[in-house]
C-alpha cells in the first residue's frame, strides 16, 4: 500500500497531484478498521476497478477532536501504525495520511474536496456513507457533496451500509463491548480479536516468586483503550513466537498495588527475559473479575485454575 502525506495546507503549499493520480477514495478516521470499514473499502475498490482508477483511503494521523481540544482523551482501538497495517491488509492501493489542524478544521467541505482531494490527491470518485459529514459546516450532507463534486469533475457515490451483523458495527460499539469485557463481541465487529500492543516493562516480580512470572505491558500509545478490569485468555505475540497466555488487567488488590492499573500477562510455556521487548496481546475470552485473596497461597491456586481455563479457551 502506497502512503501519501500531503502538505498541511494545499492553499499555502500547492502540491501537484501524485504521478499515479486517478483515485477512487473514501474518508474516515478508521479507528480499528472494523468490518464496517472493511465493507466500505471493498466498495471503494469495486468502484475504482469499474472506473479504471486506483483505490485510496483518506485518513488522519491523530483523532481530529484531539487535535483541536488538548483536554480530549481519545480511547483508540489501535495506533496509527496498526491502522496503516490493517488498511494495507484490505488490499487498498493507497492511504493518504493527513495531519488535522485548526486550519483544516476551518475548511468547508467544498474547499477540502478541492484543495486536498482533487488538487493534491487526484481523487476523481468519492465514496461516502449517506450520513457521513466532513468540513466545518456539519449541516451540509450527501447532496451538497454531490453538487460540489460535480463542479470539480468528481463523482460522489453513496456507500451501502453493512447488514451482516446483529448490531450496527462502529468503533463506538466496539469500545462499549470492550468496556464491558465482552471481547468476543468486539472481535465479531472487528473481524479479528481485539489486540493491545506495547513494550514489556519491569514489574514487582511477585509473580516470579510464586511460579507465575508475568510480562508487564506498557501500551504503545497512552490513548489506547484497555478493556475492563479482569482476567482474560489471550494469545501473546513476541519475537520468539506466539504463546497462550492468561492476562490480568487490574489493581492487584492482593498485592496492595494501589490505584494503578497494571496489564500483566503470564505466557504459558515460555521461559525467558522479555524486558524492553515488543509484546502484542490478542484477546480471546474474559475468564473472571479481579478478586482479592487472603494469601499468596490462595492466589497461586486461583492462578493455576486460570491457566487451565485459559488453555481451554485458546484451543
Amino acid at each position: 500500500m502506497h502512503i501519501i502525506r500531503p502538505a498541511l495546507s494545499a492553499a499555502l503549499q500547492p502540491t501537484p497531484a501524485p504521478v499515479d493520480a486517478g483515485y477512487c477514495a473514501t474518508i474516515g478516521f478508521f479507528d480499528g478498521v472494523h468490518l464496517g470499514h472493511q465493507f466500505l473499502l471493498r466498495q471503494v475498490e469495486a468502484e475504482a476497478a469499474e472506473r479504471g482508477l486506483r483505490s485510496m483511503a483518506v485518513t488522519f494521523e491523530e483523532h481530529p477532536r484531539a487535535a483541536l481540544d488538548s483536554q480530549y482523551q481519545p480511547r483508540l482501538l489501535g495506533t496509527t501504525d496498526d491502522k496503516l497495517a490493517w488498511l494495507a491488509a484490505t488490499g487498498i492501493n493507497a492511504c493518504a495520511l493527513l495531519r488535522f489542524d485548526r486550519a483544516m478544521a476551518q475548511l468547508s467541505a467544498a474547499d477540502f474536496m478541492s484543495e486536498y482531494l482533487q488538487q493534491q490527491l487526484g481523487v476523481r470518485c468519492l465514496v461516502i456513507g449517506y450520513d457521513h459529514h466532513f468540513g466545518h459546516n456539519r449541516q451540509e450532507g450527501f447532496e451538497d457533496y454531490v453538487r460540489y463534486g460535480r463542479a470539480l469533475g468528481m463523482d460522489v457515490v453513496a456507500a451501502l451500509p453493512l447488514e451482516t451483523c446483529d448490531f450496527t458495527v462502529s468503533s463506538s460499539a466496539i469500545r462499549r463491548f470492550l468496556d464491558a469485557g465482552h471481547v468476543e463481541r468486539a472481535a465479531e465487529g472487528l473481524g479479528r480479536p481485539f489486540s493491545l500492543r506495547g513494550t514489556v516493562t519491569a514489574g514487582r516480580r511477585v509473580g516470579r516468586r510464586i511460579g507465575f512470572p508475568t510480562a508487564n505491558l506498557r501500551p504503545a500509545d497512552p490513548h489506547l483503550l484497555v478493556p475492563r478490569i479482569g482476567v482474560y485468555a489471550v494469545w501473546a505475540e513476541i519475537t520468539e513466537g506466539r504463546f497462550p497466555a492468561m492476562l490480568n488487567i487490574g489493581r492487584r488488590p492482593t498485592l496492595n498495588n494501589g490505584s494503578d492499573i497494571s496489564i500483566e500477562a503470564h505466557l504459558i510455556g515460555f521461559n525467558g527475559n522479555l524486558y524492553n521487548q515488543p509484546l502484542t496481546l490478542h484477546f480471546v475470552r474474559r475468564l473472571r473479575d479481579e478478586m482479592t485473596f487472603p494469601s499468596l497461597e490462595s492466589l497461586t491456586q486461583q492462578l493455576e485454575q486460570d491457566a487451565h481455563e485459559a488453555l481451554l479457551a485458546l484451543k
